[in-house]
């Protein structure tokens, strides 16, 4: 069981990438389901790295991020989506900006977290974490290849 020691910036990189091709999956599965984009993108990560984590590590990442974002990351969130046709155009990005940095302080807050956590040599990450959300592994791929292209 080895610990993770580093991960760079290829991390995120890879995960936006993989957001930008599958951006209303993620957002349907964020907005119908209730899951964590953030964490939805390392789960897929995570396999690509053959690092697996177990049920018992993936309850208390997404427990932790949840916190986190109730208290600031999902109220501003509402309150961007609320005030889009009350701003122009330029103080709707200026939001924007502000819930991408906030969503990277949740990505910083996640990686401390998984560099605590042992490699568990098991199942893969994805169908793990969707099970959180009783979303089986096939519902996921019926949802991908109906949303993304």
């Amino acid at each position: 069981m080895s610990h993770v020691n580093h991960f760079d910036a290829s991390l995120w990189q890879t995960c936006d990438s993989l957001y930008e091709k599958g951006q209303l999956l993620y957002l349907k599965l964020q907005d119908d389901y209730g899951l964590n984009v953030n964490l939805l993108l390392l789960a897929q990560w995570l396999d690509e790295q053959h690092y697996y984590l177990s049920d018992q590590d993936w309850r208390q990442l997404s427990e932790q991020v949840e916190a986190w974002e109730l208290k600031v990351l999902k109220p501003y969130r509402r309150l961007r989506k609320l005030s889009k046709h009350n701003l122009a155009e330029a103080e709707y990005r200026q939001m924007l900006e502000v819930e991408l940095m906030l969503e990277r302080k949740s990505q910083g807050m996640i990686l401390r977290q998984l560099r605590q956590l042992p490699n568990e040599q098991g199942q893969a990450n994805l169908p793990r974490y969707l099970g959180l959300f009783q979303i089986e592994i096939d519902q996921y791929h019926q949802l991908a290849q109906t949303l993304i292209r």
